[in-house]
């Protein structure tokens, strides 16, 4: 199968999207994190989990597109590692280093064994070691220095056997494996949720928040990539379905095809309806998915605007963004190859 090739290739919303994807999450967590009811209207309207699940759509389509269009696989490796760790690396050592004059313990006793295992935990994407920092956010509802980091590692595992994957797909076709994958990892979610509510145990739900139980929106978005042709003839049969599963799904769950709708949902709005380059300013919404937990911790740690709630998200959301804004520009756009199509968008831009 030849790589599909369309103009919503190269104008698209894939940018719009994870921006939107990432102010969600943001957004939900400055309510959870804080605990103040005024914002519970919050994760009434939004839901930060169906914007992770959306994350994980636009990875399937745009990484099984960055590894076909890969000169080889050293080059694809390059692009995932440049694209995602410097800021990675940025934002954990910022914690483990900066979070010291914020904990309750002396600096002899913040930097130990327990600091050691947080750094090494976390830059190793295996963060479910040690989510705390020594004497860190003891007050608050949460000790989590940040807790969004979960979803990098499962994005980490999944760039991981993008290229295995793929050697499958042209050895044994790519519609039934597509289908196959994506059954069996829906068949695991369902297998662990159910085993998490009878055991009463998180442990499976934890279990069922891995990989396998995501892959169903990872290869989602990897069908709609390779067969992109068939999407876009077919595309009012297509948005039908989304519309019914989802229509249907709030009365009499269907966890089978819910994924599946979310991907066309999600990949309708990035490819149709174009609104505009909005690379050309860079990419902030992977510093915003990054940044905003530790951010919004500190500002519950020190009481700012717990008086006035509403006010607390402005200011929660402004630092993120400045944050944000700031990481692209210091860190994330430094190591990007020329060849990235921000770096192009830039330059035509003026920038």
């Amino acid at each position: 199968m030849q790589p599909p090739s369309s103009p919503r290739l190269t104008e698209n919303n894939f940018d719009l999207l994870r921006l939107l994807f990432a102010g969600t999450v943001c957004l939900v967590h400055a309510y959870e994190l804080s605990g103040f009811s005024d914002l519970a209207v919050i994760s009434q309207v939004l839901s930060s989990g169906m914007a992770v699940k959306g994350f994980f759509v636009l990875s399937g389509f745009l990484i099984f597109m960055s590894f076909e269009r890969s000169t080889s696989l050293s080059s694809y490796a390059m692009k995932r590692i440049r694209r995602i760790y410097p800021a990675y690396f940025t934002v954990v050592m910022l914690c483990a280093v900066g979070m010291v004059a914020v904990s309750s313990l002396s600096a002899a006793e913040y930097f130990s064994g327990i600091w050691v295992r947080y750094v090494l935990a976390n830059l190793t994407f295996m963060n479910f070691f040690q989510h705390a920092l020594p004497g860190v956010f003891e007050n608050n509802r949460l000790t989590a220095v940040n807790g969004a980091l979960w979803s990098i590692k499962i994005e980490v595992m999944f760039y991981l056997v993008v290229p295995m994957f793929v050697f499958l797909f042209r050895k044994f076709g790519y519609l039934w494996l597509l289908v196959l994958t994506y059954c069996a990892s829906v068949l695991y979610a369902e297998i662990m949720t159910n085993m998490a509510e009878r055991s009463g145990s998180q442990l499976y739900a934890e279990l069922g928040r891995q990989l396998p139980g995501q892959l169903s929106y990872f290869m989602s978005g990897a069908f709609l990539y390779y067969f992109l042709p068939l999407f876009e003839r077919r595309l009012k049969y297509f948005l039908a379905f989304s519309v019914a599963v989802f229509v249907t799904n709030r009365y009499f769950p269907l966890p089978m095809f819910v994924p599946f709708a979310l991907a066309i949902a999600v990949i309708f709005f990035s490819l149709f309806l174009y609104v505009g380059n909005l690379g050309k300013y860079g990419d902030f919404s992977y510093g915003a998915y990054i940044l905003h937990c530790p951010l919004i911790q500190l500002l519950i740690h020190f009481g700012w605007f717990s008086d006035s709630p509403w006010l607390f998200l402005a200011s929660a959301t402004v630092i993120t963004a400045a944050g944000a804004i700031a990481m692209w520009h210091l860190v994330e756009k430094r190591f990007l190859f020329r060849s990235s199509h921000y770096i192009a968008a830039t330059a035509e831009a003026g920038g």
